[in-house]
């Protein structure tokens, strides 16, 4: 049996998450949900959730597939892949991006998806610094923001967005007062993450980022890059960070046209 996960479903599927290594934040759920009610999807046995996936419709042309599980005990038995084509029909005729780990990038072309470079996590220590002209986001500030994001990174989401720039206790957004760049900060399992980073070059990252550091500050950060920002990437190398990990970043349908302003990604789970 499968059906569409409700909004407590998704603790469960963040806490099989925390278990594979994937370090989801505290408070995501909700801001998760809220992006495509009807696109997170549970595969059941016995009246008991087996596996889960999540296909994301942002825009009338763009999805994004994550929480990609199964549960140890039910592997191997086609369950994850019958709910992985259950839900890729909810995407419809959009695009569709995911960031999958490099091993089963062969899978993932069966289905009819490409490469387009990857995502590489790095993690380090941070030094909380607010720096002028950087602000904590408002209300009002919202929906240029989302714009913004869709003109840096090709993707509409206001739906997601709306949630992500709201502040919660354990998730904060900052931005240049001169509306060119923002920032989100949120608490995770293990430390934080910063995501999305929108900036015009690489020292406005910077301080987009150390200025999050500093609303919510913790030990240890982590900032997913895609691979084509070697800047920010080099910068933070000298800043003591390390590669953890990279994923495969993969489209099926057109890639989305973003520019280098999208200095790093909101989540591996949503794009």
């Amino acid at each position: 049996m499968m059906r569409t996960a409700r909004p407590e479903d998704l603790e469960t599927l963040l806490d099989w998450a925390a278990a594979e290594g994937w370090n989801p934040g505290l408070d995501d759920a909700a801001a998760f949900h809220s992006a495509d009610p009807a696109g997170f999807f549970l595969a059941l046995r016995d009246g008991a959730p087996v596996a889960a996936i999540s296909v994301v419709n942002h825009d009338d042309r763009n999805a994004f597939l994550g929480l990609y599980l199964c549960r140890p005990d039910w592997r191997g038995q086609g369950i994850g892949f019958a709910l992985w084509q259950h839900a890729l029909a909810h995407a419809g005729t959009r695009s569709i991006g995911l960031d999958g780990v490099a091993a089963q990038q062969e899978n993932y072309a069966k289905s009819g998806f490409a490469r387009h470079g990857a995502t590489q996590r790095f993690t380090g220590s941070l030094a909380p610094r607010i720096h002028p002209g950087i602000r904590p986001v408002t209300a009002p500030d919202i929906p240029a923001l989302i714009a913004l994001d869709h003109a840096a990174g090709g993707v509409h989401r206001p739906a997601f967005l709306s949630s992500w720039l709201a502040p919660t206790p354990t998730r904060q957004a900052v931005m240049r007062e001169d509306g060119t760049g923002f920032a989100v900060i949120r608490h995770c399992r293990s430390g934080s993450k910063i995501g999305p980073i929108l900036a015009p070059d690489t020292a406005a990252a910077l301080a987009l980022a150390e200025t999050a550091q500093a609303l919510l500050p913790t030990p240890v950060t982590a900032i997913d890059l895609p691979q084509r920002n070697t800047a920010l990437r080099d910068a933070l190398t000298a800043r003591g960070f390390t590669l953890g990990f990279e994923t495969a970043r993969m489209y099926r349908g057109p890639a989305p046209a973003s520019d280098t302003r999208l200095a790093a990604i909101a989540t591996m789970e949503l794009g």
